[in-house]
């Protein structure tokens, strides 16, 4: 539905009801993006998105094609937690969803940067990668 923007918590109850169960939040919302064929999936975290030094704040790379995060991931560039989250970027890029945006979470209204900015403050993962580079 448009206009629609849905809030997943990443709490589910075992199959008997008694439990709580924590789920991986990152999956869940995958899930969720490409079942209702979403336009754009943003993920909040605590570093400013894809970066080609995963130590260096000012190596983020702002936007990428699934064809360029392919390679990144081959060559060795994206390590350690980014690598599983690009991962199952490009798998929910492939399952439909157009765009995914990893922005810092942390800074002061970092949702209206990155949707609402011609810059943006985070990386932006596309399928077709039209108009973006490294």
């Amino acid at each position: 539905r448009r206009g629609v923007v849905p809030v997943i918590p990443s709490l589910c109850r075992s199959e008997d009801g008694d439990t709580i169960l924590n789920v991986n939040a990152d999956l869940a919302a995958m899930a969720v993006a490409a079942a209702m064929r979403a336009e754009k999936l943003v993920f909040l975290s605590d570093v400013n998105g894809v970066r080609t030094d995963k130590d260096d704040p000012a190596s983020l790379i702002e936007s990428l094609s699934a064809s360029q995060a392919r390679e990144l991931i081959r060559s060795g560039a994206i390590q350690t937690g980014m690598l599983p989250k690009v991962e199952a970027c490009l798998d929910t890029l492939e399952r439909g969803v157009n765009k995914i945006h990893i922005i810092d979470g942390r800074i002061r209204h970092s949702l209206l940067l990155e949707v609402y900015t011609t810059k943006g403050i985070g990386t932006a993962i596309s399928r077709n990668g039209v108009g973006e580079s490294i």
